[in-house]
């Protein structure tokens, strides 16, 4: 849910990024449908790696840390949980090297697959919505 929350939080600054005004909590929170306490502690972690920085004051409130195109899926969940991906197998001795093997080959998976998720990806995706329509 954390992962998932955060990814949600940096859409929401990627779409408000071409403006480049600070969002306020309360305002990403409402728009992406999180609680806002719950956001906070998430933003401190993006912050903490740069993904989103903080602008303090009046009209303070947090912006993305770069752009959309330069921030990936995996980007997010490292900020989150330290990896993309991770079994307790990767590193017990009593797994079976085939099995270990295998849980290295979709951690490896998961990580090309989830840099391949840029938000300006998602964005142009989410814009192509906008412009269909049916019938």
């Amino acid at each position: 849910m954390k992962s998932d929350y955060a990814a949600r939080a940096v859409l929401g600054l990627a779409r408000h990024y071409p403006a480049g005004q600070a969002l306020r909590v309360e305002q990403l929170a409402e728009e992406q449908g999180l609680p806002a306490n719950y956001l906070v502690q998430i933003l401190i972690e993006l912050k903490a790696l740069g993904i989103a920085r903080s602008v303090r004051g009046k009209q303070g409130g947090y912006l993305l840390g770069r752009a959309p195109a330069d921030i990936s899926l995996a980007d997010v969940l490292r900020a989150i949980h330290g990896s993309v991906f991770d079994s307790p197998a990767l590193s017990d001795p009593n797994c079976p090297q085939e099995l270990r093997g295998a849980w290295e080959d979709l951690r490896l998976a998961m990580e090309q697959a989830a840099g391949k998720i840029t938000f300006q990806k998602l964005l142009e995706e989410g814009a192509g919505k906008e412009k269909m329509y049916y019938i």
